[in-house]
């Protein structure tokens, strides 16, 4: 269900006694203090954020706040912040101010941020309060929706972490003025991502409209935004730890968790980036098994290529040489059984599907061949 009012809407993830409101619209860290009361009232308020985030936002947030007794704790900008290392640290400064489960976490920041500070809210003395509060596009219509939390390791990205939801997620659409350009088409890919998935009248809307959108044209973003959490929650609603068609929000994430991983999480690729190669992967492997029209794979093609989005042939040399190597990372999804690889593929735009025993030696003669042109 959606609230609307003149300057915000206001959807809500119906998951019964873990139910939260989203909270979509210019002007959130400024009003954070009413917004929050109903979600976060008694306890302390830890905010975790990055430095680049803490330079732009945390005043603002503090201000809106109102409250002068905050911890703040500032992290390391970049997917390196999604270690053992630092989740050891925040948990450590945590305890030592004998943070409690009635106390509250306030994610301030992207992915990283988000991911990060849920994990530690799920885990910390076995769950406190967390509030999400996205500032990229990316984390606004993905990753802080939907309670995935989660930190990377050497063997991959999000393999330890777990399902927690937040109490409430406010996404400020006058934030993402702040953003550069590649940041703002990384977070494109994730809106593009729920068009491929079932939407095709939203895809031919983005068609129209997606150079407003990374224009920072706050109706079209109000829209996307609002279109992206809709279906996401919508998902999250029928499938909250996955176990069936909650699977289709990772279409292209296969290939794209593949390649961050071959980039070591350095900063050099960004996991919008790599999802931009990943899905038009996951067309190209599609048609390749006469599973997906060649006139879908060009539109989609076609489109990212407009919006200056990366595909595979855009990628650094060392990211793409080896494809043994991403096959390998691949085999280590998470979505995998212990016997198959479970890729989610296309029929064409609208039209993915989950494909629960992907044919290896097809896959690997695909990133032979895509890598080697």
């Amino acid at each position: 269900m959606t609230i609307m009012s003149n300057n915000s809407e206001t959807l809500h993830v119906d998951l019964g006694a873990r139910a939260y409101p989203i909270r979509i619209g210019a002007g959130v860290l400024a009003d954070a203090n009413r917004l929050l009361e109903p979600h976060i009232s008694g306890g302390r308020i830890a905010i975790i954020t990055d430095e680049t985030v803490a330079d732009l936002h945390l005043k603002a947030l503090l201000t809106g706040l109102g409250a002068d007794d905050i911890k703040v704790i500032i992290l390391p900008p970049g997917e390196g912040t999604k270690s053992f290392a630092v989740l050891q640290d925040v948990l450590d400064t945590l305890l030592k101010i004998n943070f409690s489960r009635d106390d509250t976490l306030i994610a301030l920041g992207g992915g990283v941020i988000g991911d990060l500070t849920g994990f530690v809210a799920a885990i910390l003395k076995r769950g406190c309060r967390f509030v999400q509060i996205p500032t990229t596009l990316l984390a606004q219509v993905d990753s802080s929706v939907g309670g995935k939390t989660a930190i990377n390791t050497p063997a991959g990205k999000n393999l330890v972490g777990s399902f927690y939801q937040p109490k409430c997620v406010l996404i400020g659409t006058d934030v993402l003025a702040t953003l550069d350009a590649r940041q703002m088409r990384a977070g494109y890919a994730e809106v593009l991502k729920y068009a491929l998935i079932n939407d095709p009248a939203f895809f031919d809307w983005l068609e129209e409209n997606a150079g407003d959108l990374l224009a920072g044209d706050q109706a079209a973003l109000r829209k996307a935004i609002l279109t992206s959490c809709t279906a996401k929650a919508d998902i999250v609603k029928r499938d909250e730890r996955e176990r069936g068609e909650r699977a289709l929000l990772n279409l292209g994430h296969s290939f794209a968790h593949a390649l961050e991983a071959k980039a070591g999480y350095d900063g050099t690729l960004l996991h919008g980036e790599a999802v931009s190669a990943g899905m038009l992967m996951a067309f190209e492997y599609a048609q390749g098994l006469g599973l997906c029209p060649g006139q879908d794979v060009q539109r989609l093609r076609a489109h990212l290529h407009k919006l200056g989005m990366p595909t595979l042939s855009d990628l650094p040399a060392p990211l793409t040489h080896d494809p043994e190597q991403l096959f390998a990372y691949m085999g280590q999804d998470k979505k995998n059984t212990k016997t198959h690889m479970k890729l989610i593929l296309t029929h064409g735009i609208g039209k993915a599907f989950i494909e629960p025993k992907a044919d290896q030696t097809s896959l690997l003669n695909y990133l032979q061949k895509a890598c080697n042109p």
